[in-house]
């Protein structure tokens, strides 16, 4: 692996966090992704399960966690078991973790391999009671692929018919939403790499370079700082592309006079950087550019003040939701006439930001998390207001991503350029 993997204390508390929760009698499985096929003999890029890796820190495929906290032997309470490598392996794949490695990374002390599982599942099962089993339950999931988890559970109920079976999703979304600070720690290093894609790229853009290049451009300096690469799909949006919420084509020509618009994070040790700037082709705002980006970076920081322990996210989204509509207002593109005969379903103001303003951030970009309970410390969110008129080919995103604290929040991205006098003196300097 390119990065450098958090301590493995990290990942003995995390356990002790989710075994806290079981009742008595309990045992819990987590498996690893596949690594999924693309056409012929190829492979998609491994990327391991989230769980897994929150509660063990192995980073390979084909590894499984039992976690049975009051079994009667102390030494099968954990146990994880990895692929057992041999020559073969080792000269077509490369290195992978030996027991002593995996003891090193995550803290468990019983490793074994593969082949033991199903005896030491037996074993655990016989006197168990409850079995808590992994599945994708995140709110916008669309799960179309079988994983590893959603087999097991077949092949798991289909051996131990008469135990009681449980969802371990819901404790782990709430245990993987409020992060640990090595956590935070890892989270500050990838939007310190997506701060120097940035930097990047504001000495690189001038009008004439294409999407697809200021990509190139993320993606280098992500790579050579230890990143596996972008978080998620980048967007980079010059124009009215800027308008299209998912634009990932990357394909077009920056046009003097047009701004471009970014979406990118990158990701380190897993845990990932959402950002969104906006910046001018051609160096300099023009009047009516700069009054919206001031307008849209007036809601962010008026977003970043309301976001507090106690506050309810849905709540948060309606409040934020009125700061918007006085900004349109002002800027002339809504009327109080509109507000007075909107659909409150679908606010005026929502004909010129029709997204949600903030996710959880994690392991996952759009991490797991309640988005109905009150936030509390330690959980991490974008903030990402945005205005895309459509008439004028205009859109404008600024996204930072922010820990919440006792009394405030702490900014990741409290170092990447956001106020138009610093893009513009940036990107004009030398």
């Amino acid at each position: 692996m390119k990065y450098n993997p958090l301590p493995k204390e990290l990942y003995i508390k995390n356990r002790k966090k989710l075994t806290e929760k079981l009742p008595a009698k309990s045992v819990a499985v987590f498996h690893s992704n596949d690594i999924m096929p693309t056409n012929a003999d190829g492979t998609m890029r491994f990327r391991q399960n989230n769980d897994i890796f929150y509660l063990s820190g192995i980073d390979q495929e084909e590894s499984i966690l039992i976690l049975c906290p009051d079994f009667p032997n102390p030494d099968m309470r954990e146990v994880l078991f990895l692929r057992e490598t041999n020559e073969h392996i080792a000269i077509w794949e490369g290195h992978k973790y030996t027991k002593d490695e995996a003891l090193e990374a995550s803290g468990i002390q019983n490793i074994q391999w593969l082949a033991n599982f199903d005896q030491v599942l037996n074993t655990l099962m016989s006197l168990s009671e409850n079995v808590f089993l992994n599945t994708n339950e995140h709110l916008r999931a669309d799960v179309q692929v079988e994983s590893r988890d959603s087999r097991f559970i077949k092949t798991c109920k289909e051996r131990f018919p008469l135990h009681t079976y449980h969802r371990v999703a819901p404790l782990m979304h709430q245990l993987r939403a409020v992060k640990e600070q090595e956590e935070i720690n890892q989270m500050q290093i990838a939007c310190d790499i997506t701060e120097k894609g940035f930097r990047r790229i504001l000495s690189f853009v001038k009008p004439g370079v294409t999407e697809y290049e200021i990509e190139a451009e993320f993606i280098h300096e992500f790579i050579r700082n230890r990143s596996k690469g972008f978080a998620y799909e980048p967007i980079i949006a010059s124009g009215a592309n800027a308008c299209v919420l998912h634009y990932i084509e990357n394909k077009e020509i920056c046009k003097d006079g047009d701004l471009i618009l970014f979406d990118v994070g990158a990701e380190y040790g897993n845990y990932n950087a959402d950002m969104s700037r906006t910046i001018p082709v051609n160096g300099r705002f023009t009047k009516r550019q700069r009054a919206v980006y001031d307008s849209v970076l007036r809601v962010q920081s008026a977003a970043m003040d309301i976001l507090r322990p106690g506050v309810n996210i849905q709540d948060y989204h309606k409040e934020v939701g009125l700061i918007m509509q006085s900004e349109l207002v002002s800027l002339g593109l809504i009327d109080q006439t509109d507000i007075k005969n909107q659909d409150p379903k679908w606010p005026a103001y929502k004909k010129y930001f029709m997204h949600g303003t903030s996710h959880h951030l994690g392991l996952d970009v759009h991490d797991v998390g309640t988005m109905y309970e009150a936030i509390t410390p330690g959980m991490v969110f974008t903030v990402e207001p945005g205005i895309y008129i459509q008439e004028e080919g205009l859109g404008i995103r600024l996204e930072n991503n922010i820990v919440i604290q006792d009394n405030g929040y702490f900014d990741l991205m409290r170092n990447i350029p956001i106020e138009a006098e610093e893009i513009e003196e940036l990107m004009n300097k030398g």
